[in-house]
């Protein structure tokens, strides 16, 4: 077969197995069961281009069957923020459903997509083509929302083995984001000991997608007492829950 017919076809096949797997994580219809209002925050450890640091972090929620609002920084006293995140919208049938996402890591410019409903599409930024809303698409933030939710709907499935496929939007392309409930665990953290479920995202071997470590804590409403973020390049941010402010 022609090298280039070859390369061809087997770029067809990887796209629409893509979006196959898309189109089945967009599927699931859920009712959620949403945790209360709250702002979490936490002790952050972080390795930025080499250089250790210490800071805090804080994500502060809200929402109601209707709509919704998060909001995502980590901080560092001697480099500032390190990584915002906000992400807005309306809960329906599916769960989340984000109007608009901004992302601004550190030292580069803020950027926002934005789920236009009405027009049915997502545009990302720079010249790439837009995405056609299927229903149950995330933003890289909204994701963690739903998944908690999700666990906080049906704890009796939420168990160790478990996968969960979520759709999830970046700034420049669509992506199926799968996560698998490792173990149960008892951790420390700087607000006391809890027993927690340790959840990671199976990104795709180097795909240049972050790796993500939450553990769970049912106690605590299933919020998440501990987090990591971490890049293939060795950069990671990891932060562990110091107190809970009911809003």
């Amino acid at each position: 077969m022609n090298f280039y017919l070859k390369n061809s076809l087997q770029h067809f096949f990887s796209c629409v197995v893509l979006l196959s797997s898309f189109a089945q994580a967009a599927e699931e219809k859920r009712t959620l069961n949403l945790p209360p209002a709250m702002e979490l925050n936490y002790a952050i450890k972080a390795n930025i281009r080499g250089l250790i640091l210490d800071g805090q972090g804080t994500i502060q929620w809200a929402g109601n069957r209707d709509a919704y609002k998060l909001f995502f920084e980590t901080r560092a006293a001697l480099a500032g923020s390190l990584l915002l995140e906000s992400s807005e919208g309306k809960i329906d049938q599916f769960g989340f459903a984000p109007d608009v996402f901004t992302l601004k890591r550190f030292r580069k410019e803020a950027t926002s997509i934005v789920f236009d409903r009405q027009a049915g599409q997502v545009q990302f930024v720079g010249d790439v083509p837009p995405h056609q809303l299927q229903g149950g698409e995330q933003d890289r933030l909204s994701v963690l929302w739903q998944l908690l939710s999700v666990a906080r709907t049906t704890p009796a499935r939420f168990k160790p083995g478990s996968k969960w496929s979520f759709p999830v939007l970046g700034q420049r392309n669509s992506e199926v984001w799968s996560f698998q409930v490792l173990e149960t665990q008892r951790i420390r953290t700087p607000l006391g000991e809890y027993n927690v479920l340790h959840v990671v995202r199976l990104a795709p071997e180097h795909s240049g997608s972050q790796q993500m470590d939450i553990w769970l804590a049912p106690s605590l409403e299933w919020f998440p007492v501990k987090l990591r973020i971490s890049e293939e390049n060795g950069d990671y941010i990891e932060q562990s829950i110091e107190s809970l402010n009911k809003k």
